[in-house]
């Protein structure tokens, strides 16, 4: 007979729909549409095209996989940061809260709320400070939701995660459309031809592809968050983590096949916006309408996602670090840690800032996370190992298959994806310094606020 939950400590009020919603919500943002030219441009056929989104799923239910064991051995609100904490003491754990609020959780919220201002502004201009509006705005209306409770965000998943991927689907429509009509032939045959895809096939050329492929695929393990409010978590907690990621595969190959019948190869290469010239060509004006909407719909939902997990490892640090007890407050009525939620929203807002003072927007917020991402995806998939050897007793409902080659698999993509992100960064800058080196260098401030807040006594043991 199961225990009943303390009072102040997350529910199981999550059922497999809203999980699933949730994780695809997350991982299913704006890059499917802006990703897919720069793949283009780096395979040398449409196969290996293919064949790259293909093993970026591969790869990320792998990943899943690693995390389904972690999850389901040690359910917690804090994800991540209570693996972390168990496999590498609290020291690490508290850099990774640290790093998840000042730079992963609320870096992707800010430059997701770009990318919904920049779309809306397509549609509904509001002057010159348009973009910068709607992406406060979101940020503002998101957080109010949230903090009335975790039904309300949920449902809002819910909602918001049928049209991102009724969205996805319009595309796969306009490809149909664009292949049965032979549309895709009076696309401009010198856009397709000015910029050929690679020629041969070149490894370099197809680790930069998958560079992009795997940031598309994103944001999966955020599903480790929901594990304890997650029902009948032994049982739901794989199909929910793989599920959702066989279904955004499935959803990302049926797009860029609809880009390939629409633009072939080159025409996507050439392109800056392939849903966009896709949809034009089908439908028009009205096609440029649809795909800013469609846009806009994908970020706004991986906005709402990403703050229903990005408070949770909040709430965990708050009941390990007494001085941070105020984030450890959970609202029972509400089920969602309202104090969290607040501070993370407050500076997502100061990260916009970060993002207009540079000029970049969006890159400037890509280029702000990603290292120190992979630093701790690559972490949590060690905790993997470390657990294993140092706690062999624990029940572990489900163990990741072919133990230990899928995990050194998992590990070795993130160790590649980590030298990546600190290799092809642009030329966004903050008082003189690139924008990947700030992110690094806030995470650095963490070190400092870690010895000052560890004077003072634990608030307990690690989350459960």
């Amino acid at each position: 007979m199961n225990e009943p939950t303390p009072k102040g400590a997350p529910r199981e009020t999550l059922g497999p729909r809203e999980a699933i919603a949730i994780v695809v919500g997350i991982v299913i943002g704006a890059g499917i549409f802006k990703a897919p030219s720069l793949v283009a441009m780096n395979s040398p056929s449409e196969a290996w095209m293919l064949g790259a989104w293909v093993l970026g799923g591969v790869v990320s239910i792998i990943g899943a996989l690693c995390y389904c064991e972690l999850a389901t051995a040690y359910p917690s609100a804090g994800g991540d940061y209570h693996f972390l904490h168990r496999a590498f003491g609290r020291r690490v754990s508290f850099l990774f809260a640290w790093s998840r609020f000042s730079v992963i959780t609320t870096g992707s919220i800010a430059l997701l709320a770009f990318v919904f201002g920049d779309y809306m502004t397509q549609v509904v201009p509001l002057g010159p400070w348009s973009a910068a509006l709607y992406g406060a705005g979101s940020i503002i209306a998101l957080t109010w939701l949230n903090v009335r409770g975790v039904k309300q965000g949920a449902a809002t998943q819910v909602a918001l995660t049928m049209l991102e991927v009724g969205g996805l689907v319009l595309v796969f429509v306009a490809g149909i459309v664009a292949a049965t009509q032979g549309l895709g032939a009076s696309a401009p045959q010198a856009a397709a031809a000015a910029v050929a895809p690679a020629a041969a096939f070149s490894l370099p050329a197809f680790g930069f592809a998958m560079v992009f492929v795997l940031l598309t695929f994103g944001g999966w393990n955020e599903g480790a968050y929901i594990s304890a409010e997650l029902r009948d978590r032994q049982r739901n907690m794989v199909p929910v983590m793989v599920g959702s990621l066989a279904l955004v595969t499935l959803l990302y190959l049926g797009a860029n096949w609809a880009y390939l019948a629409g633009l072939g190869l080159g025409g996507m290469a050439k392109s800056q916006a392939v849903a966009a010239d896709l949809l034009g060509i089908v439908f028009g004006k009205t096609g440029e309408v649809l795909i800013s909407l469609m846009v806009a719909i994908a970020a706004l939902t991986s906005i709402n996602a990403t703050m229903i997990v990005g408070a949770r490892s909040n709430f965990a640090a708050g009941r390990d670090w007494a001085a941070l007890g105020r984030l450890g407050e959970w609202v029972d009525d509400r089920g969602t840690p309202v104090n969290a939620m607040l501070l993370q929203g407050g500076f997502a807002l100061a990260l916009m800032l970060l993002g207009l003072a540079t000029g970049g927007g969006f890159s400037t917020m890509v280029e702000y996370t990603a290292p120190v991402f992979w630093l701790f995806f690559l972490l949590a998939g060690l905790s993997l190992f470390v657990l294993r050897v140092r706690e062999p007793d624990t029940p572990r409902p489900f163990r990741v298959p072919l133990y230990p080659v899928l995990p050194l698999v998992f590990c070795g993509a993130c160790a590649y994806m980590l030298q990546s992100s600190l290799g092809y960064v642009g030329g966004n800058t903050f008082l003189g310094v690139n924008a990947a080196w700030v992110g690094v260098a806030v995470l650095a401030v963490g070190v400092l606020l870690m010895i000052a807040v560890s004077r003072g006594e634990a608030a307990g043991p690690a989350s459960r």
